[in-house]
């Protein structure tokens, strides 16, 4: 299960990123609204989003797939998605009666109409069926791009082709499955059409039961990651209104009947939860009170505030998973509460006080919100409060070997050292990536971690799966804290111990790096690659070479991690990615026999 839950971790990571513009869309949106600023201008940049979300998945997911980030991959992402939508849009062949059934135009007014307006009919409901399959369409291709730019970002082709090798032969591979896709959609688009409806029609259907489990598996999933990828089904597949489809467009699209999928994570977050970080506080040690308070305000501000709820619930989950099962039904309990009682409300970021306001005036029963609040308030309260006194439960505050508490993450470079120490050192560092508030992380060597020394760094919580994936909880602050660590790694001089502080003293000073003459033994890294014969190219990526080999059985791993430098890892079967530093450029061209 752990091997299966780390594969799909670089697809939950993704589909943060095309997901992380909806707040802009919603809040241009709704702002535009004439009962707001009424500025038509500013709606209509906001429904462009909307409108848009296939290509935007399309992109976001191969960007967030593709190794360093790569744009490349995006381009091609473009490509596919432009391919296969326009193809399969001329493939499709409606006939008569299924226009009039999409646009709900009676079949005879459509039949007495001119061949013009037949024909500008049949294209509007062609337009309906492709916008419904819009966000497939940009995740489908968005996976093949990330895929194909790491599998053949690097590849070299006859002298004769080869302008059309390495990154720029990543568009053409995208292209060609854009017609793959194309011809299995327009060929195909009724059995598609009909499974879509099927999937939205029984899971709407079941209301209680679909929303009860719905919200119960997203909290299950969010120690994963992988809540994303029901999120994505929910908010932009089920139900249709008026060409809108997915629990949120539709919201914004104003059917009544939406929001089914959104309105239970309101009490939790905006109220259970900071009922949580209260008695976690009311239960802390009174000489750690003043400690941890300041932390657990701002862990339940942002909850209440803008519906991020990672932090606290990783303050406990490891602790009690019980108490955490506890959280995830009452979250499916809220979810069949609030449809119960007939409020629909919607966000375009999360269940939090500003998306509360902004779209009240959209809501149904929207006041209902404050009863039901303070209903659960009061009830995670007085859960958590007895479950931690209960079991002796060392929530913040309560440990008995207590380090302090800081959330001073992410101002400067001497912290981003203290986070390079404490995960391992540079060499252990193979990736840094983030999510919404987690650190996305692939290492050498999960055991050389320090959780200890992570703690007093903002640390929430680790999360260790297999093949070095690794997550640390740290708040909304994620993304910017990864960008600063990638930034201090790329700072670091080659030659900079890639060990951790010993886990029996956790000191946060950051290691000096070493000023020693000795910055790698080429000699060595040439004869772990198979010598110079066997190396068929090197190109530099910022602090890294990429090596491309022509005989991946001759490069011998063990010889080629210790040859002194910072590191280096396999991405490909002929293809080594070497961590040098400021000196990459240099290696390189050595390498190359320059």
């Amino acid at each position: 299960m752990k091997k299966i839950i780390a594969k799909l971790q670089p697809m939950g990571r993704a589909l943060m990123l095309p997901i992380a513009v909806l707040p802009v869309a919603a809040l241009l949106l709704r702002l535009g609204q004439p009962e707001l600023l009424n500025l038509p201008a500013m709606a209509a940049a906001g429904q462009a989003i909307f409108d848009n979300l296939g290509l935007l998945f399309a992109i976001g997911v191969a960007v967030g797939l593709a190794r360093e980030n790569h744009g490349a991959a995006g381009l091609a992402a473009v490509v596919g998605y432009v391919v296969a939508s326009q193809g399969a849009k001329a493939l499709i062949d409606l006939p008569l009666e299924e226009t009039a059934k999409l646009l709900r135009i009676p079949i005879g007014e459509l039949a007495a109409a001119t061949e013009g307006l037949r024909g500008l009919a049949s294209q509007a409901a062609e337009d309906r069926i492709l916008s419904r399959l819009s966000v497939p369409l940009g995740l489908l291709s968005g996976l093949f791009a990330g895929w194909a730019f790491n599998r053949y970002g690097d590849i070299r082709l006859p002298s004769y082709l080869a302008f059309f090798g390495g990154r720029r032969f990543v568009p053409i591979l995208s292209g060609l499955s854009g017609v793959v896709l194309a011809i299995a959609v327009g060929f195909g688009w009724e059995d598609v059409n009909a499974g879509m409806n099927a999937v939205s029609q029984a899971v709407l259907g079941s209301e209680e039961y679909g929303l009860f489990t719905y919200g119960f598996l997203n909290r299950v999933l969010i120690v994963t990651g992988l809540h994303h990828i029901i999120n994505n089904l929910a908010w932009f597949q089920l139900g249709e209104f008026h060409g809108a489809t997915g629990d949120l467009k539709r919201f914004f699209a104003q059917d009544p009947s939406a929001g089914a999928f959104m309105s239970g994570f309101f009490p939790v977050m905006m109220f259970g939860l900071p009922g949580a970080c209260l008695a976690m506080y009311r239960t802390a040690s009174l000489e750690k009170r003043a400690a941890v308070g300041g932390l657990l305000l701002s862990m339940a501000l942002t909850s209440f505030l803008t519906g991020v709820t990672e932090p606290i619930e990783f303050a406990f989950m490891f602790l009690a998973p019980a108490l955490y099962a506890v959280h995830a039904v009452l979250t499916g309990a809220a979810m069949v509460l609030m449809h119960a009682l007939n409020v629909h409300l919607g966000f375009g970021f999360s269940a939090g006080l500003f998306d509360y306001v902004l779209n009240f005036s959209l809501s149904t029963n929207p006041w209902l919100l404050l009863p039901v609040g303070a209903g659960y308030f009061g009830l995670y309260f007085v859960l958590f409060r007895w479950f931690i006194l209960r079991f002796d439960l060392k929530t913040l505050g309560r440990e008995a070997d207590d380090t302090g508490v800081s959330a001073d993450v992410g101002k400067g470079g001497e912290t981003s050292l203290a986070w390079i120490r404490a995960l391992g050192g540079a060499g252990n560092l193979r990736a840094v990536e983030a999510c919404t508030t987690r650190l996305r992380l692939t290492v050498s060597d999960p055991s050389q971690i320090n959780e200890a020394a992570l703690k007093p760094l903002g640390s929430r919580g680790v999360l260790k799966l297999t093949d070095g994936a690794v997550q640390v909880v740290v708040g909304p602050i994620a993304d910017q804290l990864a960008a600063e660590i990638r930034a201090a790694l790329r700072q670091l001089p080659v030659g900079t111990p890639a060990v951790a502080p010993s886990k029996s003293s956790p000191s946060m000073v950051p290691a000096v790096a070493s000023t020693s003459p000795n910055r790698g033994d080429l000699g060595a890294l040439l004869a772990a690659l198979g010598g110079r014969a066997n190396i068929a190219s090197a190109e530099v990526f910022s602090s890294r070479v990429a090596i491309e080999v022509r005989d991946g059985a001759g490069v011998d791993e063990a010889r080629l991690k210790s040859a002194g430098y910072r590191g280096a890892t396999r991405v490909a079967d002929k293809v080594w990615h070497l961590i040098v530093g400021p000196e990459a450029a240099a290696v390189a061209l050595k390498l190359q026999g320059n």
